[in-house]
């Protein structure tokens, strides 16, 4: 019985000649500089005498210039990017307020009965479902309490997200939505690096801090959210600034608040309380005297938990009054 013929294995093809390093393009003008691309243009640009060897980049921007923002908003054809602050993140259209045609001429009164007809029914349909102007409601609040505190816009985008999760996994259901917009605000703000205590919220809050802070905590743990402790000095430049302190005190209160927290005098203090203590020493120390009722004032603290902190680090310090 013969055996089957045996299958040659083919044995992979190798080259003989291996691919040589491609070698590094010099100028032909100068035949001395080295070609390089720049980052911005794309373009190949002899780095000693500056030839551009090719530029066939495509240019992505506008075929127009302008020079200032007005001449920017006119010739601008596009409608402003999407953001988490608004319901439908800025895709609907709107109508505007004015009682002008495309000319810029005034409209008759029949015409001004008839947009403000069409602007009451395009505000109703914005929104579909009670979700949505949950929404509405909630992110409108929480531009209004931002703009309060003078938060950035990148602040207000994370706090919007934030609340739009809470609203995604059912964390509104029996609370209050200026509550969850509230503390959703703040832990942005936490997150962020932005000083704002929690008294300051509740301040142009519609809520009480103590509802507050236990919707903070119950969105912080079911959003998994991780806060690290405040660090009091992020208070410090914002409170000598209201105070009209120099930038030595600045320096001085930062000092402070390093050697103590060395010490362990920060844990379980109020971050406020214990920056408004560390200026307040600070400010007696270089001779620019400050009363603890201004501090307070500034702080949103009492003059109880001033001094109690104030005592505490001026014996961490060694100082004697």
């Amino acid at each position: 019985m013969a055996s089957p013929p045996r299958q040659r294995e083919r044995e992979p093809e190798t080259t003989e000649k291996e691919q040589e390093p491609e070698r590094e393009r010099v100028c032909d003008e100068c035949n001395g500089g080295t070609l390089v691309k720049s980052e911005d243009q794309g373009e190949l640009v002899c780095d000693q005498c500056g030839l551009i060897v090719e530029g066939t980049n495509i240019d992505h921007g506008p075929e127009w210039r302008a020079f200032n923002h007005s001449e920017r908003q006119n010739k601008s054809r596009v409608g402003a990017p999407t953001t988490q602050t608004m319901h439908d993140k800025g895709l609907t259209t709107s109508i505007d307020w004015k009682n002008q045609d495309a000319y810029g001429r005034s409209i008759s009164s029949d015409k001004r009965n008839q947009m403000r007809r069409l602007r009451k029914w395009q505000e109703r349909i914005r929104t579909k479902d009670a979700g949505e102007r949950n929404l509405q409601f909630a992110l409108s609040e929480t531009d209004r309490m931002a703009s309060s505190l003078g938060i950035p816009r990148s602040v207000r985008e994370v706090a919007c997200v934030m609340y739009r999760r809470a609203l995604d996994e059912d964390l509104i259901r029996g609370r209050s939505i200026e509550g969850v917009a509230t503390s959703t605000l703040y832990a942005a703000c936490r997150m962020e690096g932005i000083p704002r205590s929690l008294e300051e919220v509740a301040a142009v809050s519609r809520v009480e801090r103590k509802e507050i802070g236990r919707t903070y905590r119950y969105v912080a743990q079911e959003l998994g959210l991780e806060m690290e402790p405040v660090n009091p000095k992020k208070y410090v430049p914002r409170f000598c600034s209201e105070l009209e302190l120099s930038e030595e005190v600045q320096v001085k209160a930062n000092e402070i608040i390093d050697t103590t927290t060395e010490k362990g005098l920060l844990s379980g203090k109020s971050p406020t309380g214990y920056a408004a203590a560390a200026i307040y020493a600070a400010s007696l120390l270089c001779n620019e005297k400050k009363t603890q009722r201004e501090v307070s004032d500034v702080a949103q603290v009492t003059e109880v938990t001033i001094r109690n902190r104030y005592q505490e680090q001026i014996e961490a310090m060694g100082i004697h009054e």
